[in-house]
């Protein structure tokens, strides 16, 4: 029965991804402190701001730049102010816009190691993939007294990396974390990758690993993964006194153990049939 149920799983993850609005706007919003979001409703995209500038999480596809741009200037800062350009993971709908964001804004693009191999192929328009930084698991970025950690968390792309920061309210320090994706995509192959030899041992990794990093306001790179248009609502309906609804740390445990769950039914079946 778990295979059938995996299977019709992944028939309609996979169905419901090629339909996805990729683009479809979203009301930009303050989520903590001078934590934006600034994504559509597919793709969750974040700005940090700072008196020296901005840091923009995932700049998307290419596409997604002119509604990126209207929601920074909906929240009353400048596009043309981002100075570093980080992202979750090599895929396009991430990460394929950095070369594009850099040409209008002359900002630092940095990267994961171990993600260079695919960015290095993202030349959309044939503009070569911007590398300012290479980034290792655990370094920092730091601008106007901001500081972002970058926490590899791999398995879905070799360097996936999840962005950690430390946010205030109401006098308190919130711990916040963008979380890169602790999916299994449905084309993925978990037994005898050539292409990724150790994705299965990185995927149980990223899991063991996520539940040491201390995490309140759980955020991601789609907005699907925390509960983004319930939340929205809720901040919208927000009173004085009330929790901040993006403070979830339960939801973030909740979310580790769903993706996990999932992992494993896939492995699962595949390794079953590789036996076979």
């Amino acid at each position: 029965m778990r295979t059938v149920s995996l299977a019709l799983l992944l028939a309609a993850s996979q169905g419901a991804w090629a339909q996805t609005d990729w683009n479809a706007p979203f009301p930009p919003h303050t989520v903590m402190d001078n934590l934006h979001y600034i994504g559509t409703e597919a793709l969750a995209s974040f700005l940090v701001t700072t008196p020296a500038g901005h840091i923009l999480i995932n700049s998307d596809f290419e596409s997604t730049v002119p509604s990126l741009k209207r929601n920074v200037e909906a929240l009353g800062f400048r596009f043309e102010d981002i100075r570093i350009v980080l992202g979750s993971h090599a895929h396009g709908d991430h990460m394929e816009a950095d070369a594009m964001v850099k040409e209008m804004t002359g900002a630092s693009v940095m990267h994961m190691a171990e993600d260079m191999r695919n960015l290095e192929s993202m030349q959309p328009g044939g503009k070569a993939h911007p590398v300012d930084r290479v980034l290792h698991d655990g370094d920092t970025v730091k601008l106007g007294g901001m500081t972002l950690t970058a926490i590899r968390t791999p398995g879905h792309t070799e360097g996936c990396t999840s962005w950690a920061m430390d946010l205030r309210e109401n006098g308190q320090t919130y711990h916040a974390l963008v979380v890169c994706s602790y999916g299994v995509n449905p084309n993925y192959i978990l037994v005898d990758n050539p292409r990724y030899p150790g994705i299965a041992d990185d995927y149980r990794y990223t899991f063991a690993k996520a539940r040491t990093i201390p995490v309140d306001v759980f955020l991601g790179s789609h907005g699907s993964f925390y509960g983004l248009p319930e939340k929205y609502q809720a901040l919208v309906a927000r009173q004085p006194g009330d929790p901040n609804p993006f403070v979830d740390p339960q939801g973030y445990l909740a979310h580790v153990d769903l993706q996990e769950g999932r992992f494993k039914a896939m492995l699962a079946e595949q390794s079953s049939g590789a036996k076979q």
